[in-house]
C-alpha cells in the first residue's frame, strides 16, 4: 500500500534546531522522528512511500535512502530549485500542491493512501483507520484526536455532524468559542479521486485550502476520533516534552537507547565519568563519547548528546544537549536546550551565546577549555548568575 510523508517544510517554529537539521531529522534520543513513521507504516502494511522534500532536503535523502534497510521503498518529490552555484534551493509549494506534483509526474496514487506530517510521533491503529475510511465511502478522512477544552487553543479544530461528516474548521479558537474538543492531527486518508478538487501548478495547501474546499463542495468527507499516542514536535516547546515524555516512560511506542548503569541512567558506548565521584538523578540519558567530569550534577529529566564534555562543578538539571556541546566548570543549566551555538529556554526563548560573549559556556566539546584568569573568571561568575539559570 501506499503512504506520503510530508517533509517539505522549514520548520520555522522549531528554530535555532532546524538551521542545520530538517524537522522529520529531528532525534527523539538519537533517532529521527520521521523513522518512527516509516516504522509505523511499514507495520500496518504500507510499503511504498513518497516524502515530498525541500528544506535541508539532502539531510533527509542521505539519511533515509531508498528506504531498504527500513523494510520499505522510498521515492523523493523535491521542491525547489538548483542555484548558479549548484546548490539545491528549497520552494516548497503547499502539502496538497506536492500531493499532485507526484501525482501529475506519474499517477502514483491509484488506491486509498495515507498522508502524515513528518514531525510527529504517533501510536495509531492506521489499519483500524483505513477500515472506518472505507466503511463511509469517504475520498477524504482526518484522523482526529480529542483533547481538554483548555488546550483548543493551540490547535486546529475539526467540527463535525452526528455521522461524522466534516462541517467546519476552527484555527486555534479560544477555549469560549470552540465548537469542539476534536482537534486536527495532520493524518490522513485520501482516494484518487481527491485530486479533482487540487489544481496542478500552484502552491495548495491540504488544510487551508484543499479541505475547506471539500466541505464547499459537499464530498464526502469525514473526521474520526481516535484514542492515541501523538506528540506534535511542532515549536521548540513540543520538542521539550517529547523529550521528557520519553524519559518519563509517558510515551510508549519509544524505548531508551543505550544500557541503564544504573535505575534511570542509560548511556551510550564508552562514556567517560566515576559515577562514585559525580551526582546524577535520573531519569538521564548520556550519549556515548561523552566525558563527564567529578563533581558534575545532572538532573533528569535531562538528555545529554554524545560527545558532549560536562566539565567539573556544572550542573545540567531539566535540560536537553546536543551532540558537541560543553558546559564549562561550574556553570549551569536549568531548563535549557542547547543547539550547537545556541540556547533555548523552555519556552522557545533563544540565547545566541556567541553574541552574548557566552561561548566559554557552551561551545564545541572539539575545541580545547579555554583559559582562565582571576578576573575573566570573576566575569564568568557573575554573568553565570545573570544568563546560565
Amino acid at each position: 500500500m501506499k503512504a506520503m510523508i510530508l517533509a517539505a517544510g522549514k520548520g520555522t517554529r522549531v528554530r535555532p534546531i532546524t538551521y542545520t537539521i530538517p524537522k522529520p531529522m529531528i532525534p527523539i534520543l538519537q533517532k529521527p522522528v520521521m523513522e518512527f513513521l516509516l516504522e509505523l507504516l511499514r507495520q500496518h502494511g504500507f510499503d511504498q512511500i513518497m516524502v515530498n522534500v525541500s528544506h535541508l532536503a539532502e539531510e533527509i535523502e542521505n539519511y533515509f535512502r531508498d528506504g531498504q534497510r527500513f523494510g520499505v521503498e522510498i521515492a523523493y518529490s523535491f521542491e525547489g530549485k538548483i542555484d548558479d552555484d549548484g546548490k539545491l534551493v528549497g520552494e516548497a509549494i503547499g502539502s496538497a500542491g506536492g500531493m499532485r506534483r507526484i501525482q501529475d509526474f506519474s499517477p502514483f496514487f491509484d488506491d486509498t493512501f495515507v498522508v502524515l506530517c513528518g514531525d510527529a510521533l504517533i501510536d495509531l491503529d492506521l489499519s483500524a483507520a483505513v477500515k472506518w475510511h472505507k466503511s463511509k465511502g469517504s475520498i477524504a478522512t482526518i484522523i482526529t484526536k480529542t483533547v481538554p477544552p483548555e488546550e483548543v487553543s493551540s490547535y486546529g479544530v475539526v467540527v463535525t455532524d452526528e455521522e461524522s461528516r466534516v462541517k467546519a474548521f476552527q484555527e486555534k479558537p479560544s477555549t469560549e468559542e470552540a465548537l469542539s474538543t476534536n482537534i486536527n492531527t495532520g493524518i490522513y486518508i485520501f482516494e484518487p479521486e481527491v485530486f479533482k478538487y487540487i489544481p496542478s501548478g500552484v502552491e495548495y495547501d491540504i488544510g487551508g485550502q484543499l479541505f475547506p474546499k471539500l466541505v464547499e463542495v459537499g464530498a464526502p468527507f469525514y473526521a474520526i476520533a481516535m484514542d492515541f499516542e501523538w506528540v506534535d514536535i511542532g515549536k521548540v516547546p513540543d520538542y521539550w516534552r517529547a523529550i521528557r515524555g520519553v524519559l518519563l516512560g509517558e510515551i510508549k511506542n519509544v524505548q531508551i537507547p543505550g544500557n541503564e548503569v544504573a535505575p534511570g541512567i542509560y548511556t551510550g558506548l564508552n562514556v567517560a565519568v566515576n559515577w562514585d565521584k559525580v551526582d546524577i538523578t535520573g531519569p538521564v540519558y548520556i550519549g556515548g563519547m561523552t566525558r563527564i567530569e567529578d563533581g558534575a550534577k545532572i538532573v533528569g529529566p535531562a538528555m545529554i548528546g554524545p560527545n558532549c564534555w560536562i566539565c567539573s562543578g556544572a550542573t545540567v538539571e531539566n535540560s536537553v544537549i546536543f551532540e558537541w556541546s560543553r558546559l564549562g566548570p561550574g556553570a549551569r543549566l536549568v531548563d535549557k536546550l542547547v543547539f550547537g551555538r545556541y540556547c533555548v529556554d523552555k519556552t522557545g526563548a533563544a540565547i545566541d551565546v556567541q553574541a552574548a560573549a557566552l561561548d566559554w559556556l557552551i561551545t564545541d566539546a572539539r575545541q580545547a577549555p579555554p583559559s582562565e584568569t582571576p578576573r575573566e573568571r570573576q566575569a564568568i561568575e557573575e554573568l553565570l548568575g545573570t544568563n546560565a539559570t
